[in-house]
């Protein structure tokens, strides 16, 4: 699958809803497809969220987008992220934020 050209078509749909060139500019780079289990890898640029096991998901693409730009983070933010999951919003954030500390209160997911 081509990651990068089907990642390509995901920031076009989610720029007619998100209008913070900065936020789609990191989700064009973030390679989510990373963030999901091997078995999912090929949804991962639909905007759906995915199972990461646990009976936890990694986030819509469109919903991550919509909190991170909520946030406007101006590059000096120190960010407490509470549910690290999959760990794609926290890449997300670590390219906007000066400092993200993250927590994950499962400890499977954590060694994932």
């Amino acid at each position: 699958m081509d990651f990068e050209a089907a990642r390509a078509r995901l920031i076009e749909h989610l720029s007619s809803e998100i209008r913070d060139e900065s936020v789609l500019a990191v989700m064009a780079r973030i390679p989510r497809e990373r963030f999901v289990p091997p078995g999912e890898q090929d949804l991962a640029y639909e905007d759906i969220p995915l199972p990461i096991g646990l009976d936890q998901t990694i986030s819509q693409p469109l919903i991550v987008a919509l909190m991170t730009k909520a946030l406007e983070l101006t590059g000096n933010e120190k960010v407490l992220e509470v549910g690290t999951g999959s760990g794609y919003q926290t890449a997300i954030l670590a390219e906007l934020a000066r400092l993200v500390i993250t927590v994950e209160r499962l400890s499977a997911l954590t060694e994932e």
